[in-house]
């Protein structure tokens, strides 16, 4: 009958500790995830703050006095134009007239890339099994 109370007391003791480490743990964690609430809502002012300095910095009335200050621009007239002799010259092609388009091929070789059923080189093109 000892052994029995020795082994009751023993499993008392071992289910205590053993509570004592869940709650240590969940207060372990609890400590944690107030920190990273706190973080977060650091976090969240430093952006509220950046936002709200860079809306100032984005003012259209701030930007205008600093073009006016420090860039030498005229406003433009409706009637400025010029005369196409004084366009400058076309830049020359890079390719015959008979060739396809080098841009082009370009293009159609991405796409052909993309293609979900092209297979790329490290990978074995798939038997089909029929």
């Amino acid at each position: 009958m000892r052994i029995i109370h020795l082994l009751v007391i023993g499993a008392l003791i071992f289910a205590a500790a053993y509570v004592y480490r869940i709650k240590m743990d969940s207060t372990a964690r609890v400590e944690k995830v107030l920190r990273l609430h706190a973080e977060i809502r650091e976090q969240r002012d430093a952006i509220a703050s950046l936002r709200s300095e860079w809306a100032k910095l984005d003012a259209p009335h701030r930007l205008q006095g600093l073009s006016d200050r420090h860039l030498q621009l005229k406003p433009v007239n409706g009637t400025q134009y010029d005369q196409l002799k004084n366009l400058p010259e076309r830049p020359p092609r890079m390719f015959r007239p008979g060739e396809p388009d080098p841009i082009g091929a370009m293009l159609n070789t991405i796409e052909a890339a993309s293609d979900p059923d092209n297979v790329t080189g490290s990978v074995p093109q798939p038997e089909d099994k029929q």
